[in-house]
């Protein structure tokens, strides 16, 4: 199992522990309920919300010939999440590298960020911008007028 899978399976298993507990105490609802809630932030935790990774590699090539933006993101990242849904149907304009799955694209982050892995980590025009404003980013994906 990798790491990016660590978080959502957490949130499933505790969640059938504690519906299970609920269950036999007599309260399905509630158990229901709660089991929900779980498998809500397991999924909101996982990469499955997130357009597909490619390699760092791929991306700079990529991004070099069209100019999208990058971004280096990782599972579980709250900001990362805030990102990829204030920009909703936008999120498949750009590249995502989670930097969890690619050494190269971790080593990106690390010398935008003075060492530290902070994400997310947009490179625009490659240029790097650390937790950019989801406005500002819509605004770079819009064609110039």
């Amino acid at each position: 199992m990798t790491r990016a899978w660590i978080l959502p399976s957490l949130f499933a298993l505790c969640g059938a522990a504690a519906a299970t507990d609920l269950l036999l105490r007599g309260e399905p609802a509630t158990a229901t309920t709660l089991l929900l809630v779980f498998l809500l932030l397991a999924g909101v935790n996982s990469p499955l919300i997130f357009p597909r990774s490619i390699d760092a590699l791929e991306a700079q090539r990529r991004s070099a010939v069209d100019g999208r933006p990058i971004v280096f993101w990782r599972p579980g990242c709250t900001y990362c999440m805030r990102l990829r849904v204030r920009l909703g149907r936008r999120a498949r304009r750009l590249y995502w590298v989670d930097i969890w799955r690619d050494p190269a694209g971790a080593a990106a982050v690390r010398a935008a960020n003075d060492g530290n892995e902070t994400v997310p980590t947009v490179f625009v025009a490659g240029r790097p911008h650390t937790n950019p404003d989801p406005a500002w980013l819509r605004e770079q994906l819009s064609p110039p007028a």
